[in-house]
C-alpha cells in the first residue's frame, strides 16, 4: 500500500478524529500526551467521557485532560512547547487549528489546579491560556505557572514577558513577576515584583532541563519540522548510518526478539478508526512518520522522512518494511465495541524497580525506564546485550551525560556483524485482550 493511500495529512486525519461536520474545512492539529504519571483521566471529545490517559495519546481539539491525586502530566506541541499539569488538575483544548498563513493556534482553558507552560515561541505561533475571567497570549518565548483556585489566581513568570487581559483591563507581568486575581472581587489584581515558589516547580525545571538537553542532541542527518518527540528519541535511542539507507534511528535494549509492535494499544476515535499508541516512552514520531524497516543484520530501525518537506503524512496504522518472515503486519482491531485493546504489556512499565533501583533487560527497548532518570543509556544498552540484564540507579533529576561521553544520539557508522535473524511476529490485536502477549507465529 502507498504512502498516499496508507497515511492522511494531519490535518485531514485532526479533523476525521474530531467527526465534527462543522470542522470537515478547518485546519485542525494533533499535538502529544508525552507524559503520563499516576492517574491521569482523558476525555477525548468522543461522547463516551473520561477513561484512563494513556502515554503517547494523540490530542485533539475538544479534548479534556484530568489529574487525580497522586498524578502530573505532560502535553507536548510540535514545536517542542509543553505543557505540564500537577495533581487535582482539570485543563481543556478548545483550539488547535493551523491558520491559512501557516501559524499554529493553541488555546488551553485551565478550570482548576495548576499549569506550566514552557512556550518556544516559533514563528508565527500563539498560544493562549484561559483561567476564570482571565487570558493571557503568548507569541514570544515563556516559562510561567498559572495556579487557579477557588477564590483566587495567580500568573508566576519564570522568563519572558506576558500580557494578562481581564475585567480589570490588561496587566503586563515581567519575568520573576507574579499577579494575583481575586476571583470573588470583579478579578481585581495584586503585582509581586518577586516569585514565591511551589513544591512543583523543581519537577517542572527538571522537565525543562530533560527536553532542552536532550532535543539539542539530534543528530540525524537531515532536520525535521516538528519538535515533538525529538527529544525522547536522542534520550532512548540512537542513529545510524546504514549503508544504502542513510540514517536509521533504533531504540537501546532492541535485542533480537524484539519488535516496535510488542507493546501498546489500539485506540478507537469516531470517524476514523483506531490508530495505534505505543506504550514505549520514545513512541511517537516512529508509528506517525516513516517507516520502521526490519535490517536482518540490525534488527528493527526506523527510518524517518528524507526531506522536512516530505513529513506532511500521518500514518495512522504504522508503516513496516521489509519484515522477516512469518511476520504479522500490524492491524487494527475489528471489534464492534470500540473499546481500546492492549497489546503485549501494553503502557505498564516491564522492568523491576526498588526504591532507587531498577533492572533494564534485554529487549525492553526503553520500557518502564522513566526519561532522562539514567546516565548514559547507550553505554548500559552495550552491557545489557552482553550480560542480558543490569541494575542501575534512578536519578531523581534528568541525568547528566557522562564526562567525556559523546552525545546522547551520537551517530555512527555501522559496520555489519553476524546477527541470528529473529523469528519474531508484530501482534494481531483483533485476537488480542487486555494486556494479553501478544501472538507469535
Amino acid at each position: 500500500m502507498s504512502i498516499r493511500k496508507l497515511g492522511t495529512t494531519l490535518a485531514g486525519l485532526a479533523c476525521l478524529l474530531l467527526a465534527i461536520p462543522s470542522f470537515a474545512d478547518s485546519q485542525a492539529r494533533i499535538v502529544r500526551l508525552s507524559d503520563v504519571e499516576g492517574n491521569v483521566q482523558i476525555d477525548r471529545n468522543t461522547g463516551q467521557g473520561y477513561e484512563k490517559a494513556i502515554l503517547n495519546m494523540p490530542i485533539t481539539q475538544g479534548t479534556k485532560l484530568q489529574t487525580k491525586a497522586d498524578a502530573r502530566a505532560e502535553v507536548e506541541f510540535e514545536d517542542g512547547s509543553a505543557l505540564r499539569i500537577t495533581p487535582n488538575t482539570l485543563i481543556e483544548f478548545p483550539q488547535l487549528s493551523l491558520r491559512d498563513a501557516g501559524g499554529r493556534a493553541s488555546t488551553v482553558t485551565l478550570q482548576e489546579g495548576t499549569a506550566y507552560v514552557n512556550f518556544k515561541g516559533s514563528k508565527s505561533d500563539e498560544l493562549t491560556l484561559n483561567f476564570g475571567h482571565e487570558k493571557l497570549t503568548l507569541a514570544q518565548p515563556a516559562h510561567l505557572r498559572v495556579e487557579m483556585g477557588d477564590t483566587q489566581a495567580t500568573v508566576a513568570v519564570f522568563t519572558g514577558d506576558v500580557n494578562v487581559e481581564g475585567p480589570s483591563g490588561t496587566l503586563a507581568v515581567g519575568k520573576k513577576q507574579s499577579a494575583t486575581f481575586d476571583l470573588a472581587d470583579s478579578d481585581k489584581y495584586k503585582l509581586a515584583k518577586s516569585l514565591e515558589s511551589d513544591p512543583f516547580d523543581s519537577w517542572d525545571k527538571q522537565q525543562a532541563q530533560y527536553h532542552d538537553r536532550y532535543m539539542s542532541s539530534d543528530s540525524s542527518d537531515y532536520s525535521s519540522p516538528y519538535g515533538y518527540g525529538m527529544s525522547d528519541l536522542n534520550y532512548y535511542g540512537s542513529y545510524s548510518n546504514i549503508p544504502g539507507y542513510g540514517m536509521m534511528w533504533q531504540p537501546y535494549f532492541a535485542g533480537a526478539g524484539w519488535d516496535p509492535f510488542m507493546n501498546g494499544a489500539w485506540v478507537y476515535y469516531p470517524g476514523f478508526g483506531y490508530t495505534w499508541v505505543s506504550g514505549y516512552p520514545w513512541g511517537w514520531m516512529p508509528y506517525y512518520y516513516g517507516s520502521w524497516y526490519y535490517m536482518p543484520t540490525y534488527g528493527w530501525m526506523w527510518q524517518q522522512p528524507s526531506t522536512p518537506g516530505s513529513w506532511g503524512g500521518w500514518n495512522g496504522t504504522p508503516r513496516v518494511v521489509n519484515p522477516p518472515p512469518r511476520f504479522t503486519q500490524p492491524q487494527p482491531p475489528t471489534t464492534p465495541d470500540h473499546k481500546t485493546v492492549f497489546v503485549g504489556r501494553g503502557t505498564n512499565p516491564a522492568l523491576g524497580v526498588s526504591q532507587n533501583r531498577i533492572t533494564v533487560r534485554k529487549d525492553s527497548a526503553g520500557l518502564g525506564i522513566p526519561r532522562g532518570s539514567i546516565r548514559n543509556l547507550g553505554k548500559i544498552s552495550e552491557t545489557v546485550k552482553q550480560r542480558g540484564a543490569i541494575t542501575t540507579t534512578i536519578h531523581t533529576a534528568p541525568a547528566a551525560p557522562a564526562m567525556g561521553a559523546p552525545p546522547a544520539s551520537t551517530p555512527r557508522t555501522v559496520t555489519p556483524a553476524p546477527r541470528a535473524t529473529p523469528h519474531m511476529s508484530a501482534p494481531a490485536p483483533h485476537t488480542a485482550t487486555p494486556h494479553a502477549a501478544p501472538p507469535h507465529n
